[in-house]
């Protein structure tokens, strides 16, 4: 426990005035987390760091976090922007399926591909909706983080009913309860920093995002069963890796884009 309280603290310590100095730090921050995340991906599988598959990932989901106004800035050719760059590391990688005589195979492939769509673009929604502002960003946060805090809570206490065997510990009784409180201060947050849409709006968007948040959850809970680990890695000492962190956050984030909470 006191690891975990001391890990904490240092992470928010260094966290939160990257949060609010924005900009540089924050697209710094979400090309770091994304290249740990995809190496956590990597470890899980059993691959080293230094492969050539490893690499290719780390390399492009850090891609996917660059914002697209980057591009334009640089004026770069088509072939160099970020849509035609993951196309070039996925043939890269089905290259090195025959260079690699089978110790790469497909199924390597496709799981670092969708390792750097999944964990890329999630971290680099962290920019966007950073760059839409911190309210819109901190809503985010904020719903996923009361989200997981009162299911765990609500669970604990009231939980009797078992929600599904991917996380034997989570309940029907706390899913509910987390996305129930999730809402009502989501609703309040909304009222005192207005986003896109009217209150009764975002009001329904909080009830999806809640849930999405839990789905994100137990994504990553049926990635590290698949493959027989507790945590995803051991980045922050007594909470697990990146990816046990901000699981919730790669699903909410990017759904908040699609809805249009920001652009």
């Amino acid at each position: 426990m006191k690891t975990r309280v001391i890990t904490a603290v240092v992470a928010l310590v260094i966290f939160i005035p990257i949060l609010i100095a924005g900009g540089i730090w924050i697209q710094i921050a979400a090309s770091v987390l994304a290249a740990v995340a995809a190496s956590e991906v990597g470890l899980m599988r059993r691959t080293l760091l230094i492969d050539f598959g490893a690499v290719l990932t780390m390399l492009g989901a850090v891609v996917m976090t660059l914002p697209t106004s980057i591009w334009h800035e640089l004026n770069l050719p088509i072939t160099l922007q970020r849509s035609s760059l993951l196309y070039i590391f996925v043939i890269l990688m089905l290259l090195h399926t025959v260079i690699a005589r089978n110790k790469f195979n497909f199924e390597d492939a496709g799981v670092f591909t969708l390792t750097m769509i999944y964990v890329g673009l999630g971290f680099g929604m962290m920019v966007a909706a950073r760059t839409a502002g911190l309210d819109t960003l901190m809503y985010a946060f904020l719903i996923v983080w009361v989200t997981d805090s009162a299911a765990y809570l609500v669970g604990r206490k009231l939980g009797k009913h078992k929600l599904t065997a991917i996380s034997p510990n989570k309940t029907w009784e706390g899913s509910i309860g987390g996305s129930v409180i999730a809402v009502v201060l989501a609703a309040i947050y909304v009222y005192f920093f207005p986003q896109r849409y009217n209150w009764g709006i975002m009001l329904l968007i909080s009830i999806v995002l809640s849930v999405a948040g839990q789905f994100g959850d137990l994504i990553e809970s049926s990635l590290k069963r698949f493959y027989h680990v507790k945590d995803s890695g051991n980045a922050l000492p007594g909470h697990g890796g990146i990816l046990d962190r901000f699981d919730s956050m790669l699903i909410v984030l990017p759904l908040m884009y699609l809805l249009g909470v920001f652009a």
